[in-house]
């Protein structure tokens, strides 16, 4: 069992060419008794974007604060503060932050998607 915060939760930077301002802070994990699943909190600064990609698998994810867009398969759809997403295996998708604020977003991911 965990009960936590999550800014007492260290945050992993992700450097890549293909990631701008992008911090991940793992919540819940097989580390924490979460067999199958990842649970993440991603923040994107000022301008920031994850990688164009797809997967072999699903994830879910759900916007906690700010404004972004979220790209999937050639539709770019605005999103914000309480708005939810599944995203099918084999779709090519993008988080970006929209606005001046962080954007921040919860994404769980089966544990063999998960990488920091």
């Amino acid at each position: 069992m965990i009960i936590a915060h999550e800014k007492d939760t260290e945050g992993h930077h992700l450097e890549s060419p293909e990631v701008k301002n992008v911090t991940m802070k793992v919540l819940v994990s097989p580390e924490q008794g979460w067999q199958d699943h990842v649970m993440r909190l991603i923040e994107l600064g000022r301008g920031g974007y994850t990688p164009s990609h797809a997967h072999d698998w699903p994830h879910i994810n759900y916007i906690v604060a700010g404004r972004g867009v979220l790209h999937m398969d050639g539709q770019d759809t605005p999103v914000s503060a309480g708005t939810y997403a599944f995203v099918p295996s084999g779709c090519r998708h993008q988080f970006r932050n929209a606005g001046a604020d962080t954007f921040r977003f919860i994404c769980i991911v089966p544990k063999e998607g998960h990488q920091i």
